[in-house]
């Protein structure tokens, strides 16, 4: 019993479990699925030099690995048939069909590569280069160059020991007698170790850009969010003003309603008494909410929430901070809902707030249309007079994205976009429903 659980130990010890982990990778990188068809994908052509090619040569480019390791083909069969004189061909097209299969089947081509490798020393003439032809060399060094780049570093750690082991095996078998200038796996594994070190910090770095580009993606991202719900939250904090406003004047009025009606029924001094009691428990949810989305440093404003109405006061502290901007209304002026007003008012305020920040110098011009069926805005500014000349002032860059917030909780319509001649509008329609007699 003693004897079962040392064993048992023994097999679950970190080095039995490394050594384990070790051979399950060597299976599965080069001999899980090793003659498995892996076309080599076209090169993207978005890049830098790429995209500057016309359509037709932007086209043949993508296909730039293809000619490369044709090339590298090419260059191995003039190398095999330079290394002996007898079956030169025959030599030098057993060597080049490693080389293509890469293309096709990587792992597979790697294999292939270190089964030719004895036969074509045994092919060759004589044994000066022993165990590695001059057609092996540049066979095999390009076969675990371009399988490496299609793999990950780990493959290419175990090609390299898996030649190494070739080498040495071919060197103990054979010994000194059958070559004369000694073997030549020392230079074999130092090139093959250079180039397989270059394309595995080629990955490295390529897996570190994708990592940085996916976390930059998900910060914009989460900064999206983030100043959404910071635009929605300020939208909520005003528009608490105005709806708490309203709740009081509900609550107000169904507790003064029975005393203007002489002797008044109980049920009606019932309904008028539920009707304050649910007004005053909305309002103490309103204060409850505006608790949970009210910032460490916010103030409740003193005075009321603006309107259009004091759109002329607005201008005039835009005129004074050097901004020339007119406004024209055209329609029958009417009191609108306190909420289309207030959200009129802050979507130009912001409109020339971003016209002072980013276009310094420019005029402005504010439209405002009454029509039957809501509120039209329009802001449009010029191109600044001199943009080379003139910084913008940076800002939080908040505030589109606070205005399309507040005309989608109106269900309105905007558009925000650079004019043709240089400046920028903003234009949007607030829906407003009719009252009875309008309708």
């Amino acid at each position: 019993m003693l004897y079962v659980t040392e064993t048992t130990s023994k097999a679950h010890s970190p080095e039995f479990r490394l050594a384990a982990d070790a051979l399950r990778g060597l299976r599965q990188d080069l001999f899980h699925n090793a003659f498995d068809y892996r076309p080599l994908p076209r090169m993207r052509v978005d890049g830098p030099l790429t995209r500057r090619l016309p359509g037709r040569l932007r086209e043949y480019a993508a296909w730039t690995p293809h000619a490369l390791i044709a090339v590298a083909a090419l260059f191995t069969l003039v190398a095999a048939g330079a290394d002996t004189d007898a079956g030169a061909l025959p030599i030098g097209l057993i060597c080049t069909a490693p080389v293509l299969l890469t293309m096709v089947r990587p792992v597979g081509a790697f294999w292939v590569s270190m089964a030719i490798t004895p036969v074509v020393a045994v092919l060759s003439d004589g044994w000066a280069e022993w165990p590695w032809m001059a057609g092996s060399v540049v066979c095999h060094l390009t076969v675990l160059t371009v399988v490496a780049v299609r793999t990950r570093p780990r493959t290419a750690a175990w090609m390299w020991l898996l030649t190494g082991a070739y080498g040495l095996v071919a060197e103990a078998a054979f010994g000194p007698t059958y070559y004369y200038n000694g073997s030549n796996t020392g230079p074999m594994m130092v090139v093959s170790a250079f180039a397989l070190l270059v394309v595995s910090v080629w990955h490295i770095r390529r897996e570190a850009a994708q990592e940085v580009t996916a976390q930059q993606t998900e910060t914009a991202q989460e900064r999206s969010k983030r100043t959404l719900l910071e635009e929605r939250t300020t939208i909520a904090r005003e528009l608490h003003d105005v709806v708490a406003h309203h709740m009081s004047v509900v609550a107000i009025q169904a507790e003064a309603a029975p005393y203007r009606v002489e002797n008044p029924p109980e049920e009606l001094e019932r309904a008028f008494a539920t009707i304050r009691e649910n007004a005053v428990a909305a309002l103490t949810e309103l204060r409850r909410v505006l608790g949970v989305v009210r910032a460490e440093d916010y103030e409740a404003p003193d005075a009321p929430q603006p309107t259009l109405g004091d759109l002329d006061a607005l201008l005039a502290n835009v005129r004074d901070a050097g901004l020339s901007v007119e406004k024209t209304v055209t329609g029958a002026v009417r009191e609108l809902p306190q909420g289309v007003e207030l959200s009129a008012y802050r979507i130009v305020q912001e409109a020339l707030s971003n016209t002072l920040r980013h276009a310094p110098g420019a005029s402005a011009k504010v439209e405002i249309g009454y029509v039957l069926g809501g509120l039209g805005l329009r802001i449009v500014n010029t191109p600044p007079p001199a943009p080379a000349l003139v910084k913008p002032s940076p800002g939080a860059g908040h505030g589109v994205t606070g205005m399309r917030e507040r005309v989608t909780m109106l269900n309105g319509e905007m558009t925000a976009a650079p004019t043709d001649e240089g400046g920028y509008e903003v234009t949007v329609f607030l829906p407003v429903q009719l009252a009875g007699d309008e309708a």
